[in-house]
């Protein structure tokens, strides 16, 4: 075996975990979250940027007004949901670089001082965070669902404000009767990896 992780925590976190698509009634507590959390805080990004929002829809109202903004396909899984997650982007993220790159502060004005190129690094550092996100839901022996079939924009006008940018709707829960689709295929390492 090549891997440390031993093979529970491996099925628990990749090869038996599926996207959810229907969850019980058992609620997410504010303590799972935190944990999940404080877990994937420490995955790696770019200048350790933490661009990452997350806002939890808690309150039935919020939940209504975020299933109008869901595509059809995704509006009664997220209106049953025992927690949903908007994940967003921060897109002035580089006014906390000198707490979190406190050996190279000037990083900030240097790399993050033009708009459009810290809309780029926190859309894909973002990005990498949510992945975190996710496995960390899976670490939590909860079931995720990613979403992205959603009007964004008006997801933004509702939740965020224009320096955030909405990447994905996350329903979070323990998995339902049938909750998951069959395993669809993967591509194969030689399919994938390329030596040079």
């Amino acid at each position: 075996m090549s891997l440390v992780l031993d093979s529970a925590a491996q099925d628990l976190l990749f090869r038996e975990a599926r996207t959810a698509n229907s969850f019980s009634d058992e609620p997410v507590t504010e303590e799972q979250v935190q944990a999940i959390y404080d877990l994937v805080k420490f995955g790696p990004t770019a200048f350790n940027q933490t661009p990452l929002r997350i806002t939890l829809v808690r309150s039935p109202e919020a939940r209504e007004r975020l299933v109008k903004h869901m595509a059809e396909g995704n509006a009664a899984k997220t209106a049953t949901a025992p927690l949903v997650a908007i994940l967003s982007a921060d897109n002035e993220f580089h006014e906390e670089l000198p707490q979190l790159l406190p050996h190279f502060p000037q990083a900030k004005d240097l790399f993050f001082a033009e708009r459009p190129v810290r809309e780029q690094s926190a859309l894909l550092n973002a990005a990498l965070q949510a992945a975190y996100f996710i496995v960390g839901v899976r670490a939590a022996g909860l079931a995720a669902g990613p979403m992205t079939g959603a009007d964004f924009g008006g997801i933004q006008k509702e939740f965020l404000d224009a320096d955030h940018t909405p990447l994905m709707v996350v329903n979070i829960g323990k998995p339902g009767e049938d909750a998951a689709f069959a395993r669809s295929p993967r591509l194969t390492f030689d399919e994938v990896v390329t030596t040079v």
